[in-house]
């Protein structure tokens, strides 16, 4: 009995961590991105591939919003790579609004990145 009360315990930590650490972890990443934005256009920029089901919400999510947005697609070109890579993330999308960085596709935290810079006015 003994054992299935410590098996069932190890469980129930092991499967609750990893949410905890994402509770924790920030929405996004605050820096300068104006490198990443071109001359006189908008400072939404995606970064995602064409296949990946989160970098299509995304897409979907900003056009649903009327914003202007430079989609990157990291599989397409050398210098998408290359501009990927200097942001420093694994996964895509990852998406950059005027001075915020976010990794994923998260409804909210994108409308909240959106708002800040101005692209959306507070509901």
């Amino acid at each position: 009995m003994t054992y299935l009360l410590i098996l069932a315990a190890g469980l129930g930590i092991g499967s609750g961590v990893p949410y905890i650490f994402s509770a924790l972890k920030p929405a996004y990443i605050k820096g300068d991105y104006s490198a990443y934005y071109p001359a006189g256009k908008t400072n939404v920029v995606l970064y995602g591939t064409n296949t990946c089901p989160y970098c299509i919400h995304a897409r979907a999510f900003l056009r649903g919003r009327n914003i202007a947005f430079i989609d990157r697609d990291v599989s397409a070109s050398d210098e998408n790579r290359r501009d990927f890579a200097q942001l420093g993330r694994k996964a895509v999308p990852v998406i950059l609004v005027g001075e915020r960085l976010l990794t994923g596709f998260n409804p909210d935290d994108l409308e909240s990145a959106l708002i800040k810079a101005g692209h959306v006015s507070k509901p």
